[in-house]
């Protein structure tokens, strides 16, 4: 049996500290006018320091005289404090304010004193987190001054992705160390749009060339290689699958010197052609922006949410890079139902859903993880018949492989409109009769995707299957930003006038609608001439009379 006494042992080296006749070591600390002598241990503070223990050593004198030491860069009370942790194990806090508790973090760290530095990065992580934020730029400034203070600096780099709009207002982008820059800019989470990303790290660069013009128009082969090389570390990072054609033509292409040519390239081609596949499996998804009322959803995440919005809208929806685009999410969903929460059961769809429009279901299958479902911008009905079939235009139905596999959906039209949904008493949401079907008496047990009425399959085997669980939502808000279009309006009428002009709707390559357009404007001007001459015959004749 083995009894431990620590804290009787702790105060007995607390007296040997304060007993003024055996000691064998003297510490001027801190700078003139504040400075302090203190009489140690050797022995204690060897053991207890490695800091302390090398310089020690290296001024070490005779036996008997005593050794001296100086340490400038801490202050006699911040010693003090840590001079009492070195002989009792004994930290106290009490009436230190937060800056004070980090000049001891300072100190330790000179001191190598590891146990002490990852102590206090907790306490003030866990208990002086509003200080810090307040006094962000010093906390930062301060957190990288040192490779042990990896806690803080996580915490910072934590704020900064999560609030960045309050950092950038206030601080000093182009003062961050690149350490810092990259730890951030390399985040799933930052909170920022890659453009502004993109722009920010432009500006941190030129800050580190202050002979570059910021105008790359100006800039010559060689500006573009010290930007390079600057950038080096935080190119790499930078998403820029993730910014739209207008922020690539407008705010990259200028830039694309700093860029390797095959990555430039397949940037371009990305924007150019909707057929083309992306050829590297390792480019990044879309940062995870959090917006307001964030959908909470056991089954998909906002990067399906962003994908289904697009088919809404029709935006880039043909495009095989729009699940790397910036997240769109123009729509905000209420949660109507979810079958783990009210039940597998019709009665419970009908009774929640039924003639409510523009809704959306979300089906996650037992067993293999995949994602099913569909749109419907009509009304969910019940029928008492064996039967009712109704009409609507837009509906769609879909799959992902799984609530994280997202690069290759299969998204299926209704083909035949008259027969998009079929409602019955014992059916759930129904889409084409077979096509997508969640049906049973009192649960949901016989599910099927057989296609009959829509484009394509979204299944690879057409045997039933079971539910893991299922949610339908409703569109109850288009969040548009005021004096924007409306995307989906806008789409519709652009189909129209190029259908009048016997052009088929194609989002991404211009090329037919310009070469259409200018044989018009062609045509039109030779109308223009051949009017002119024909007035002009007309004034000759009325002339003659």
């Amino acid at each position: 049996m083995s009894i431990q006494f620590f804290s009787r042992l702790s105060q007995n080296y607390i007296e040997i500290l304060e007993d003024n006749e055996y000691y064998d070591t003297t510490i001027e600390v801190g700078k003139d006018p504040n400075v302090k002598i203190f009489r140690a241990h050797m022995i204690i503070l060897c053991h207890r320091s490695p800091f302390l223990r090398r310089t020690l050593t290296s001024n070490k004198k005779n036996n008997d005289v005593l050794a001296h030491i100086k340490l400038p860069n801490i202050l006699p009370e911040t010693f003090q404090i840590i001079l009492r942790y070195l002989y009792g194990g004994i930290l106290s806090l009490n009436g230190q304010d937060t800056l004070d508790i980090i000049k001891v973090l300072i100190g330790a760290d000179e001191l190598l004193l590891h146990e002490l530095v990852d102590y206090l990065q907790k306490y003030l992580i866990e208990n002086k987190t509003e200080w810090m934020e307040q006094h962000f730029e010093f906390i930062h400034r301060t957190s990288f001054q040192s490779n042990n203070f990896s806690e803080l600096q996580e915490f910072c780099t934590d704020f900064m992705a999560k609030s960045p709009e309050k950092i950038f207002k206030s601080f000093d982008f182009t003062s961050l160390p690149e350490k810092s820059l990259i730890s951030l800019i390399k985040r799933d989470d930052l909170q920022m749009k890659e453009i502004e990303i993109w722009e920010h790290v432009l500006k941190w660069g030129l800050a580190q060339n202050q002979t570059l013009i910021p105008d790359p128009d100006t800039w010559t082969d060689d500006d573009f290689k010290m930007m390079e090389n600057t950038l080096q570390s935080c190119l790499p990072l930078i998403r820029f699958f993730s910014l739209s054609s207008r922020e690539f033509l407008h705010k990259m292409s200028p830039y694309k010197k700093l860029l390797n040519h095959q990555l430039y390239k397949d940037l371009l081609n990305s924007y150019m052609d909707p057929d083309i596949e992306p050829n590297d499996s390792n480019i990044p998804l879309p940062r995870n922006l959090k917006i307001s009322d964030d959908i909470k959803s056991n089954i998909v995440n906002l990067n399906i949410i962003s994908t289904i919005s697009r088919w809404i809208d029709k935006v880039d929806y043909n495009n095989k890079f729009s699940y790397l685009r910036e997240l769109y999410l123009p729509y905000k969903f209420k949660l109507l139902l979810r079958g783990s929460r009210d039940g597998f059961t019709p009665q419970k769809f009908h009774e929640l859903c039924d003639d409510k429009p523009n809704t959306i279901t979300f089906i996650k299958v037992s067993g293999t993880g995949e994602i099913l479902g569909g749109y419907n911008p009509s009304i969910w009905n019940s029928s008492n018949s064996w039967g009712e079939w109704s009409r609507c235009y837009y509906n769609f139905i879909f799959s992902f492989k799984s609530k994280n596999e997202i690069k290759r959906p299969i998204l299926s039209c209704v083909k035949n409109m008259d027969n998009a949904l079929l409602y019955h008493y014992n059916y759930g949401p129904t889409f084409g009769g077979s096509d997508l079907r969640l049906s049973g008496h009192n649960q949901f047990d016989y599910n099927l995707c057989k296609q009959t009425n829509y484009e394509k399959r979204i299944r690879d085997t057409e045997d039933k299957f079971n539910i893991e669980d299922y949610e339908t939502r409703i569109e109850i808000e288009r969040l548009i930003k005021e004096g924007e279009w409306d995307n989906k309006e806008f789409i519709n009428m652009q189909e129209k006038l190029l259908e009048k002009l016997q052009i088929k709707y194609n989002p991404i390559d211009n090329k037919v609608i310009l070469e259409k357009l200018s044989a018009l404007e062609k045509l039109d001007e030779k109308l223009e001439k051949l009017d002119n001459e024909v007035g002009n015959i007309r004034k000759i004749l009325q002339d003659r009379d």
